[in-house]
């Protein structure tokens, strides 16, 4: 999918690296902000997969690297906490200014405690989801357990997390433990949605309950069972992802107008370094893909699935109009269909290329009626030539290709 790289400026001016996620069409649902786990960065597999999943289901996300982490300025080992949450509403506000202020946060983890304060500061954030979320932002404090008398000595201690070096100081761990999350959910009235896995051995399952009791509705609750708590499994990045675009539909509801094709009947875009492809029709969102085998990420249909997709839902659609205009009851139109390339002397066409090979369809019809007589089944087979797509194919065909002038975008 396509994402454009960001920076804003935090509040000591520091420059933070950022990613945004946009729809093909580019009229987002609306703008989402999401909060990475603790240690972590914007390109961590799950945010990546998670914010690549709502931009193909129509959000918009921002995604951002915290201060001293990823590509950002700043010093980790000086920040903490709350550094997390003003980076946050900084955002917000960037995204108020350049585009659109944000309706949904995210956070993952630590994120996910950092997006409820966040939140708490901001009225344009309607909704907000947390993955895997302590309870307590202090909980991470298990995390780096035993460097804590050294903290507590000498004020800071290098520790490991995640195989990788960070140096914390006592002003972040008070700033861990001088935080309320409890309390502040217990005050706020927006939609709340809480994603936790049973199987999580980094934030036990008992945060979630914890948080959910203290927030009050509207919130909800789903297990991410068989995950673990990074989501590691794309998979399940992709499922949340989902939830989240389907539970956001009850509590940021918008207005659809017709899709913006330029002008056109339909917009293909292909943007990243794999095969995964946007299809925008006036009022409908597509994604078309490869199989793994071939390098892709199965994520949708082939260009060949999508075309037979075309001819079976055009032969359907045909003979359900002559059913009904004959009077004719049928519960269900099946197509199935298949796609080969075969010599022209192995078809039952006729063709001008002959000794070299061709398309073949196959296209077998299913009619469930309870009085289907012979007249129906040849009937049928005589209409669904007669359907459109089926024209077209047979057609002389001509497709004019032409360069596009590239849009300039300040």
């Amino acid at each position: 999918m396509k994402t454009q790289n960001l920076t804003f400026p935090n509040a000591k001016g520091q420059q933070l690296a950022a990613k945004m996620y946009l729809p093909l069409d580019e009229n987002p649902r609306y703008f989402a902000l999401f909060a990475h786990c603790f240690t972590c960065s914007k390109n961590f597999k799950a945010v990546s997969t998670i914010s690549d999943t709502l931009s193909q289901l129509g959000v918009a996300v921002l995604s951002f690297d915290f201060t001293g982490l990823g590509n950002s300025e700043g010093d980790f080992s000086t920040s903490g906490f709350s550094s997390n949450v003003s980076d946050l509403v900084y955002a917000s506000r960037f995204l108020e200014e350049h585009y659109e202020a944000p309706k949904l946060m995210i956070g993952h983890s630590l994120g996910g405690a950092a997006v409820v304060f966040a939140a708490a500061q901001l009225d344009t954030v309607e909704a907000l989801v947390t993955i895997g979320a302590p309870s307590s932002p202090e909980h991470v404090k298990h995390l780096f357990s035993e460097e804590l008398d050294e903290i507590e000595e000498k004020g800071k201690a290098k520790v490991t997390i995640g195989g990788r070096p960070f140096e914390l100081s006592q002003e972040f761990v008070d700033d861990l433990e001088s935080q309320n999350l409890q309390e502040v959910l217990h005050t706020m009235r927006k939609a709340l949605l809480i994603l936790h896995s049973p199987q999580d051995l980094i934030v036990e399952i008992a945060n979630a309950a914890e948080l959910y009791q203290a927030a009050h509705h509207p919130k909800s609750f789903v297990s991410l069972n068989g995950a673990d708590h990074l989501l590691s499994d794309p998979e399940e990045s992709s499922y949340a992802a989902e939830v989240i675009s389907a539970w956001s539909k009850k509590y940021l509801p918008t207005f659809r107008s017709e899709n913006d094709v330029k002008g056109h009947q339909v917009k293909v875009r292909l943007a990243g370094d794999n095969y995964t492809t946007e299809v925008l029709t006036p009022f409908h969102h597509l994604i078309a893909d490869e199989p793994e085998s071939v390098g892709g990420k199965n994520l949708g249909p082939t260009p060949y699935d999508l075309l037979m997709a075309s001819l079976g839902t055009c032969t359907a659609m045909t003979l359900k109009m002559y059913s009904e205009r004959k009077g004719w009851n049928w519960e269900e139109v099946v197509v199935y269909l298949n796609h080969e390339k075969v010599h022209q002397e192995d078809s039952a066409g006729v063709g001008k290329n002959k000794g070299g090979k061709i398309s073949k369809f196959t296209r077998w019809i299913e009619i469930r009626a309870k009085d289907l007589t012979q007249e129906m089944r040849e009937k049928a087979l005589e209409i669904a030539d007669k359907c459109p797509v089926h024209k077209t194919l047979h057609e002389p065909i001509e497709v004019e290709t032409q360069l596009k002038e590239t849009e300039s975008k300040s």
